[in-house]
């Protein structure tokens, strides 16, 4: 068989082909064989496009010469620029009717390039030549040629009963003798696009673009279905080079404008939650909803970003609106899980954020920062069953500083033990103890963040004091009752 399809083997090929010196032929010029010398020279270096502007200027010189169209044709071939090399080849047949070796190459070039009834012709005429080992190459050639015939007339039976998996594996068979056919790949690409397989028709539209010149309308393809896949940036990638054929081109114009909008938009929301900026992450990612409102990839990926602004921002209502509306899309996601487990936390509904961590957990190849999320929402979970300090004072999670201290100032005038009035100075005692250590912990932000990771820095089994004890807040060592303390604080 001769088909060739590796540039290795096409490389190969050039340079066997270049050494040939059928008949005697040499250029009619001196100055036309000094160019084909350096064409050959650059082929065997690998610079094949080097070569191929020494072999025009061979022909321009010399157009006469049937070997040097043949050479030039196979430089084509190696650059794959197949359609090229037909004419050469039929320069090279046209000067030199029993050129057999150009005729077989012209027919594989054919058949290759889907165009069947051309290659069948020039192989039954290789059939019949006195070249035993041509004749037999072309023979076996031929016999492909029904074949791929078979494969594209059942291809088209399975897609008109819709059964585009079936259509894929033949069109695969016909591809493989015809691996230039356009109409082939874009036969399969479309069947590929009714799956969903997006990336998959894409692979086939790329070398689309690649056997055929100025093919705007493949570039705007491949660009609207990485759009389809939420890719926004290869989108624009590949518009840009439809943009670079046309630049008036409207179809291509229209979606780069809203394809850059919306990178622009999501840029920005993630610079914003970057910088902790939620507020305005979520003001730009509405913009985005209104950018893009039919696709749903965008519609869950801006979800996504709107669930985690909130989820920072510790916004439960708002945050669990859109966590939700993301794990209804997908019940496994990870981030979105992760996100809602802290709106969880930050309600102190500890047994659910450690539902959504374990949940999370359960998902292959999940970031190490699931299982440190589960691990402080189960220190929390024991946490909130012993002492709470945002419970002592009051106040939520999410309280600022200036809120715990308006909270421990109100407490500690009504527990402090000079000015309690009721009979219980010993709950009293208890009260305020707990008060001041609250505000110790609450007020200082290290202290603060240990607590909310679920430590208490307060406790005596996890902090000590020299000699074994614990130091009580603010240096105050409180008795029992009955030892008579008098207490002096000034409230802060």
């Amino acid at each position: 068989m001769t088909l060739i399809h590796s540039p290795v083997r096409l490389l190969l090929f050039l340079v066997v082909i270049l050494d040939l010196n059928l008949y005697g032929v040499l250029s009619n010029t001196v100055e036309a064989e000094k160019y084909l010398e350096l064409g050959k020279k650059a082929v065997q270096e690998g610079h094949v496009a080097e070569a191929l502007a020494h072999y025009d200027k061979a022909v321009g010189i010399d157009p006469t010469n049937y070997l040097t169209h043949f050479k030039r044709a196979a430089v084509y071939l190696a650059l794959g620029q197949s359609r090229k090399a037909l004419p050469d080849f039929d320069k090279s047949i046209e000067l030199r009717p029993k050129f057999y070796q150009a005729r077989l190459q012209r027919g594989t070039t054919l058949l290759k390039l889907g165009r069947l009834d051309d290659a069948q012709s020039d192989f039954t005429y290789l059939t019949s030549v006195s070249d035993s080992s041509l004749s037999a190459e072309a023979q076996k050639n031929l016999a492909l040629i029904p074949s791929v015939k078979g494969h594209i007339q059942t291809a088209n039976v399975y897609i008109d009963k819709q059964d585009y998996e079936a259509a894929i594996l033949v069109l695969g068979e016909a591809i493989e003798l015809c691996p230039w056919d356009v109409s082939l790949r874009e036969l399969r690409s479309n069947c590929y696009k009714s799956l969903g397989q997006y990336q998959s028709a894409i692979s086939d539209l790329k070398v689309i673009t690649k056997l055929t010149n100025d093919n705007t309308a493949a570039f705007l393809e491949i660009s609207l279905l990485y759009y389809k896949m939420g890719e926004v940036e290869d989108s624009l990638k590949e518009v840009r080079e439809c943009l670079k054929l046309d630049q008036a081109h409207k179809s291509c114009s229209a979606h780069y404008k809203k394809a850059k909008k919306l990178e622009k938009q999501l840029k920005d929301a993630d610079q914003a939650i970057t910088n902790s900026e939620y507020g305005a992450a979520v003001d730009v990612l509405f913009k985005a909803l209104e950018t893009e409102s039919e696709l749903e990839v965008f519609q869950t990926k801006i979800s996504k970003k709107v669930c985690r602004s909130y989820s920072k921002s510790k916004n439960y209502t708002a945050g669990m609106v859109w966590c939700n509306k993301v794990l209804q899309s997908d019940p496994n996601d990870v981030d979105a899980l992760c996100d809602r487990a802290e709106l969880y936390i930050g309600n102190e509904m500890y047994n659910d954020a450690i539902n959504d961590y374990r949940k999370a957990q359960s998902v292959e190849n999940h970031p190490q920062s699931v299982e440190e999320g589960l691990q402080r929402a189960e220190k929390l979970l024991k946490q909130s069953q012993k002492k709470d300090y945002y419970k002592i004072l009051g106040v939520k999670r999410t309280a600022s500083k200036q809120e715990i201290s308006k909270a421990y100032r109100e407490l500690a005038k009504q527990w402090h033990p000079d000015a309690y009035e009721g009979e219980d100075k010993e709950k009293a005692e208890r009260m305020f103890i707990d008060i001041a250590a609250a505000k110790e912990v609450l007020s200082d932000p290290e202290m603060r963040q240990k607590f909310d990771n679920g430590d208490d820095p307060l406790d005596q089994s996890q902090n000590q004091g020299p000699g074994g004890f614990h130091q009580a807040p603010f240096g105050f060592p409180f008795g029992g009752a009955g030892q008579g303390f008098t207490f002096k604080f000034r409230f802060q």
